[in-house]
């Protein structure tokens, strides 16, 4: 059987299918993958170690002049996704009223669309891009979680985000680059991670998704899902082709919600309390946001990929004739 051919047609499917496959396993049959031994601890609760393993073997393709570069990478894409997070969101609180558009709040909306998965990031970088737009995971980190949302409703200094967390992320980059820099062996040893490892972190990235939600959130959900994976998406997109100059799609890879966004208008109503009648469907309408962006997503990086392709393709041979 040509099961790992049939993954890779997929747009991002190394990604995508085991992340689906767990999310349906997870919605139908969550007992499976709550039977203990390493059983839970790979399908269940393996993504964290993985996704870190991942980093650092990415880290190690990472020569020393290449990390600026990463490092830009990662403050622009955060930049932008903050800027299209907020504007959005403002723009509906101030003329909208605090219900928004078609039920969406600004809450909901900034809650997601300033939020973006890491893993699936990593993923897609790794499979589209090079070592240094994975590296910019670096800094897109520091979207995961409450910190930049709450920064945007005004409350920033209510944020629990301690420093040594943003440092946590980095060091298993660094002891990357480090192995891989000082000594070219450890490079080739660790560069098969990049690929090898995506679809088992994958597969508990997707055990924490139930596809209920969905229809909990209805429309409004699966809309917040859509102007997250269009509008960030492209955005990332947009920078990279024309602020990097590179031709590549791999900057639309942050047009994501993490799963820990869900968390967000529960935090953020803990700072202003005005906030605590839109926590409930403002949680719902992000978790559905989480699932619709881990399908959209990759399929918009593969498409623009496509498209970069065809277009490279055609000045080539423009400039053959």
């Amino acid at each position: 059987m040509k099961i790992l051919r049939a993954i890779n047609r997929v747009p991002g499917g190394l990604m995508v299918v085991p992340l689906l496959l767990g999310a349906t396993i997870n919605t139908f049959f969550p007992q499976i993958l709550e039977i203990g031994g390493f059983t839970t601890a790979l399908f269940k609760q393996g993504a964290m170690p993985l996704i870190a393993l991942f980093l650092l073997c990415n880290g190690s393709q990472i020569t020393i002049r290449q990390a600026g570069v990463s490092l830009s990478k990662g403050v622009a894409l955060t930049a932008v996704k903050l800027f299209i997070g907020v504007v959005l969101g403002w723009f509906v609180g101030k003329f909208m009223g605090p219900f928004g558009f078609f039920g969406l709040s600004s809450l909901a909306i900034i809650g997601a669309l300033t939020n973006s998965n890491g893993g699936l990031y990593t993923a897609l970088a790794s499979q589209y891009g090079d070592p240094d737009d994975v590296g910019a995971i670096a800094v897109l980190s520091i979207n995961d979680g409450p910190f930049l949302t709450m920064v945007a409703m005004g409350a920033t200094g209510l944020a629990n985000i301690p420093f040594i967390y943003l440092v946590a992320v980095i060091i298993p980059i660094l002891v990357g680059m480090v192995l891989g820099n000082l000594d070219e062996d450890w490079k080739k040893f660790l560069e098969p991670g990049q690929k090898l490892l995506i679809p088992f972190f994958a597969f508990p990235l997707g055990a924490a998704l139930d596809f209920r939600t969905i229809f909990k959130a209805g429309l409004p959900g699966f809309l917040l899902g859509l102007l997250t994976v269009v509008l960030t998406g492209m955005g990332g997109y947009l920078t990279i082709k024309y602020i990097f100059r590179e031709k590549k799609a791999v900057g639309a890879a942050i047009g994501t919600t993490a799963g820990n966004a869900v968390a967000t208008p529960a935090a953020v109503a803990a700072a202003d309390p005005t906030l605590a009648p839109l926590v409930e469907i403002a949680t719902a309408q992000i978790a559905a946001s989480v699932i619709v962006t881990a399908v959209l997503a990759p399929l918009l990086v593969a498409y623009l990929d496509k498209l970069e392709r065809k277009n490279n393709n055609s000045l080539r041979r423009e400039e053959v004739v």
